[in-house]
């Protein structure tokens, strides 16, 4: 119940900045294999979009409007998560060796060296061991396919993910309004809830900081301890490891092994990735990070519902 009073109050508007961020965890696997990963609610649907010109190649943007409520991983997908998952669903999902950097491979550093095609596995697996529908299409060769219109969960202004997921990768505008927007509406051009660029470091998570600009022998920080926290109350949307997202870098999900885009840059990067102005692409094949995002539980779409229609009421009282 706090859970859905909690996104309820995000939906309005109503909560301020990331100190009043809520959790929300959800658990996979089973017995050894069992792993955890925390959501954020994104509220305030039908936000305006942002807009702007990009640092680099020119031109002008529009993004981060989002018409409904959703939950986004706080965190990046961490490299036990990985393990645990490829363990208990036979996914084979190899990530990259980080033993050349200090710390090595820990469990809680993110996992990088995926390419989009085992995120969005990895995600598949998340919706299927909980009842869930698949989010993305691969024939039985394990090549990533479109959804057909014939398919249940077809969405032709999206035939990358299937509408009736739980479980699947941001889109662009999903990714951008999680890092870069606020309950309020507001626009920042730091993923860190501010228009100044944030202190680089090696680890924490005091406000206003971002692991970014460090050796590439440091290696990220663990997902949990990698700066400040987005006005949403995400963390490393900018710095640590660099993240696939859903979309096509052309904007339009239309073509199988098109190029992705991916957002964010990572521990060794400058400052110029970690704001909204920055974007890169590459094929499918490419080998970074990841964050997931999910459909909120239904219990909390019921109450936001009822509190929609009491809104309602009360504005027709009014007037």
């Amino acid at each position: 119940m706090k859970k859905a009073l909690r996104i309820l109050a995000l939906a309005f508007g109503v909560v301020g900045q990331n100190s009043m961020a809520q959790t929300i965890t959800e658990t996979f696997g089973s017995g050894t294999n069992q792993f955890s990963i925390d959501f954020v609610s994104i509220g305030n649907p039908g936000n305006t979009a942002d807009s702007g010109t990009y640092l680099y190649g020119g031109g002008s943007f529009s993004a981060g409007s989002v018409n409904y409520l959703y939950n986004v991983g706080k965190y990046e997908i961490s490299r036990d998560a990985i393990l645990k998952a490829s363990s208990e669903g036979g996914l084979g999902i190899s990530m990259a060796d980080l033993s050349f950097t200090s710390g090595g491979n820990r469990p809680n550093r993110p996992a990088t060296g995926i390419t989009w095609s085992d995120a969005a596995k990895f995600v598949n697996w998340l919706n299927t061991s909980t009842g869930s529908q698949i989010a993305y299409k691969f024939n039985e060769l394990g090549t990533f396919q479109l959804w057909n219109p014939s398919d249940a969960g077809y969405q032709s202004t999206n035939p990358f993910r299937n509408s009736l997921a739980r479980y699947f990768l941001p889109s662009r505008d999903e990714w951008y309004k999680a890092a870069y927007g606020s309950p309020d509406g507001t626009w920042f051009k730091y993923p860190t809830g501010s228009n100044d660029v944030p202190a680089d470091v090696s680890q924490g998570v005091s406000p206003g900081t971002a692991v970014y600009y460090r050796a590439p022998s440091i290696g990220p920080a663990d997902i949990t301890n990698a700066g400040g926290l987005s006005a949403f109350g995400t963390m490393a949307q900018g710095g640590n490891a660099t993240e696939w997202i859903e979309s096509a870098f052309d904007g339009v999900n239309d073509v199988a092994d098109e190029k992705r885009e991916y957002l964010g840059g990572e521990w060794h990067n400058t400052a110029y990735v970690l704001g909204s102005d920055g974007r890169n692409d590459t094929s499918p094949t490419g080998y970074i990070g990841f964050r997931i995002a999910s459909v909120p539980e239904p219990s909390a779409l019921s109450l936001l519902a009822v509190g929609l229609g009491g809104l309602a009421m009360m504005r027709r009282r009014r007037s």
